[in-house]
């Protein structure tokens, strides 16, 4: 199974990734052998670009003739219908499971991939959506734009090294998507930090915020999240990858939102 991957093409590859963490129509343009399926997480801060960028630019557009909440929230909805909330279904399972679930693998794992919401999962898309509202709106509106592109493709970056920390929760069969990521090697770790770092960098040199803190505070929920999901499941989802990416990406924001604050 190893060697038919390595033998997939390289646009093959981040198709699949594009199909995969999108609802965009590329399948209509190109459909890459199954196999690729197994890499999506190698080529998902590249979707960030997509997901991110539209939102950025909707956010500055639209603040052009329209009030900055008005904006944040046609590109909240925006990024929502090119990922059919794939990442938002996963953060409310992950509150259902870890919140109704008590210290009980099996019982986590079973209401995790229960299709139905629970109190746990409302409430936390509640808050979740609240703070990320709040966090876009007191920014101005080109400063979020260039914030939610690099926050987006940093949180996929980041998250992506779950599948190196810890197993596959489940067996292949009784996955969601009926695909286990492969873990990738140090070539491929590379090229997830050229997808995900170059949009950071710029935000950084574009606003001055002290990096150190915009780095590792992001990296300290990230791997919190880890220990919470390794003490709990003893391994990784694809609804657990979905919201540590989000949860992730609204540290980021946080942040931002703190320095700017703290500096008027």
């Amino acid at each position: 199974m190893q060697t038919n991957i390595d033998q997939t093409k390289f646009y093959d590859r981040i198709w699949a990734s594009l199909i995969f963490f999108t609802r965009l129509p590329f399948w209509r343009l190109h459909q890459p052998p199954k196999e690729c399926y197994k890499t999506v997480v190698e080529h998902w801060p590249l979707t960030g670009w997509i997901t991110g960028g539209a939102m950025g630019l909707v956010i500055y557009f639209a603040s052009l003739v329209l009030p900055m909440p008005v904006a944040v929230l046609l590109a909240i909805a925006t990024r929502l219908l090119i990922t059919g909330a794939l990442h938002e279904d996963g953060l409310a399972d992950f509150f259902d499971g870890f919140g109704g679930g008590g210290n009980n693998r099996s019982r986590i794992l079973e209401i995790m991939k229960d299709s139905h919401i629970g109190t746990y999962g409302v409430l936390g898309l509640i808050f979740y959506e609240l703070l990320l509202v709040a966090t876009l709106i007191s920014m101005p509106p080109y400063y979020a734009a260039v914030m939610v592109l690099a926050g987006d493709s940093f949180s996929k970056m980041l998250t992506s090294q779950l599948i190196l920390m810890m197993p596959y929760a489940r067996n292949e069969e009784e996955a969601k998507a009926k695909t286990v990521y492969r873990k990738f090697n140090g070539w491929q770790g590379v090229s997830l930090a050229l997808q995900g770092l170059p949009p950071m960098v710029f935000f950084i040199w574009m606003t001055g915020i002290d990096w150190q803190t915009l780095i590792f505070i992001p990296a300290i929920v990230f791997y919190l999240l880890y220990l919470l999901i390794w003490r709990k499941i003893h391994g990784y989802t694809g609804d657990c990858c979905g919201a540590v990416c989000l949860l992730v990406e609204l540290s980021v924001y946080l942040v931002v939102s703190a320095n700017n604050y703290m500096n008027l």
